[in-house]
C-alpha cells in the first residue's frame, strides 16, 4: 500500500528526472477530493488529449467539462515536452476500470485484458494526459516523449515500483484507445530502461 507523496514531494520528484514543470495557478488544492478518496495509489495512467494546442489543452485538464469536472489529470504533457501540473489528489482521469488490471498492477505482473469497469481508477492511479489528436496519424515528438518516460519513471522510482506499474487507459477501461500513436510496451521499456 502507498500513500500518495505530498504536492511539493510530487513537484520534486518531477524535477529531480530533468523535467520542466509549470504550475498553474492553485494546482496543489484544484482536486475532487469531495468525491472519495485518493490513495493508496499504486500506479500511473498515461492518455491522450484528443486536442490540439498547448494552452487550450491545459485549460480544458484544469477546468474540464460541464458533464466531466476538472481537473482531468495531474499532469498535462505537451509536445514541447512540458509537464504542466493542473491539479493534486483525486482527479477524473481514469474512471472505472478492471480490478483485475489493478490487482496485476499491483503486483507488478503482466496485465490481464481489461473486461470490466468494477473499479475506481480515480483513487489509485497518478495521472498524465499527453497532448495528442490521438488519431494514430498526429505525431508524438520525441521530446514529449522522452516527457512522459521521465514523468513516470519519476513517480515509479519515489515509489520504489517498476515499469509495471505504469499503463495505459486503453489497459484500464474497455473502449478506451488512448494512448493512440506509440505502444505502452514501448513505453514501459524505455520507463524500464531509465529506471536502471
Amino acid at each position: 500500500m502507498a500513500l500518495p507523496m505530498s504536492a511539493n514531494g510530487f513537484l520534486k520528484a518531477l524535477r529531480a528526472e530533468g523535467l520542466t514543470v509549470v504550475e498553474v495557478g492553485d494546482w496543489r488544492e484544484h482536486n475532487r477530493n469531495h468525491k472519495g478518496p485518493w490513495g493508496p495509489v499504486h500506479g500511473v495512467m498515461i492518455h491522450h488529449t484528443v486536442t490540439r494546442g498547448s494552452a487550450r489543452t491545459v485549460e480544458i485538464c484544469r477546468d474540464g467539462y460541464a458533464d466531466l469536472p476538472g481537473p482531468l489529470c495531474h499532469g498535462v504533457i505537451t509536445k514541447d515536452g512540458r509537464v504542466h501540473l493542473v491539479g493534486y489528489g483525486r482527479a477524473n482521469h481514469a474512471g472505472l476500470g478492471d480490478d483485475d488490471v489493478l490487482r496485476a498492477v499491483i503486483a507488478e505482473k503482466a496485465l490481464p485484458p481489461d473486461n470490466e469497469t468494477n473499479t475506481d481508477g480515480n483513487r489509485h492511479f497518478y495521472g498524465f494526459e499527453c497532448e495528442n489528436l490521438g488519431d494514430g496519424e498526429d505525431p508524438w515528438p520525441e521530446v514529449q516523449l522522452e516527457a512522459i518516460e521521465r514523468a513516470a519513471a519519476a513517480v515509479c522510482r519515489h515509489h520504489g515500483w517498476t515499469e509495471r506499474s505504469v499503463i495505459g487507459h486503453l489497459e484500464w477501461q474497455p473502449g478506451k484507445v488512448d494512448p493512440r500513436g506509440f505502444t505502452m510496451t514501448e513505453m514501459r521499456a524505455r520507463i524500464r530502461d531509465r529506471l536502471q
